[in-house]
């Protein structure tokens, strides 16, 4: 193996590395790392880096791909606060016990807003099918929907005194008794 060639390259390159990872890195122990694994590198060329036409360029080359890879993976990683609450996957989020009061909220609206959030809503089926169910144009059918949401969200808020955080998230609600029947 000829070293010769590369330590020579390595001499007169290795004080530039250095400052162009330091520019790039927070910590020096990092920056030791990656001149060590470009050193490595370099090394596991063996003949063939007396051969690379430039090898000061072919250093700096390895040290950016090492520095990209290393910050990639450091990007992936973010530490979580302590905390952070646990969520308890045995128990449903708080919206899904809400439906309990869906039931005697959706028999407080009128005839037209329960279809309309049932059929759009609930059942899944488009705007379209609303809007060819009651004989109007799509924009109108829009309307509707979006007005029938906006009446459901106003007797949810006063039939089960729902409650939301600072996003518009359900923080809270009171439940309210099944209709009777």
């Amino acid at each position: 193996m000829t070293t010769s060639c590369l330590l020579g390259a390595w001499s007169a390159t290795e004080a530039e590395l250095r400052g162009y990872l330091r520019h790039r890195m927070g910590h020096q122990e990092d920056v030791e790392d990656l001149l060590q694994e470009v050193f490595i590198k370099a090394l596991r060329q063996d003949g063939r880096f007396c051969q690379i036409e430039n090898p000061r360029a072919w250093l700096f080359q390895v040290a950016r791909n090492a520095l990209a890879d290393r910050l990639r993976v450091a990007r992936d990683h973010i530490a979580l606060p302590d905390d952070l609450a646990i969520q308890n996957p045995d128990k449903p989020p708080l919206v899904d016990d809400l439906t309990q009061c869906l039931p005697r909220v959706l028999s407080e609206l009128s005839d037209e807003d329960r279809l309309a959030i049932t059929l759009c809503d609930i059942e899944g089926g488009s705007q379209q099918e609303l809007a060819d169910r009651l004989g109007i144009s799509l924009s109108g059918a829009k309307s509707r929907i979006q007005r029938a949401r906006k009446r459901l969200k106003a007797q949810m808020e006063l039939g089960c005194k729902v409650r939301y955080d600072e996003s518009g998230n359900v923080s809270g609600f009171t439940p309210r008794p099944p209709i009777a029947g």
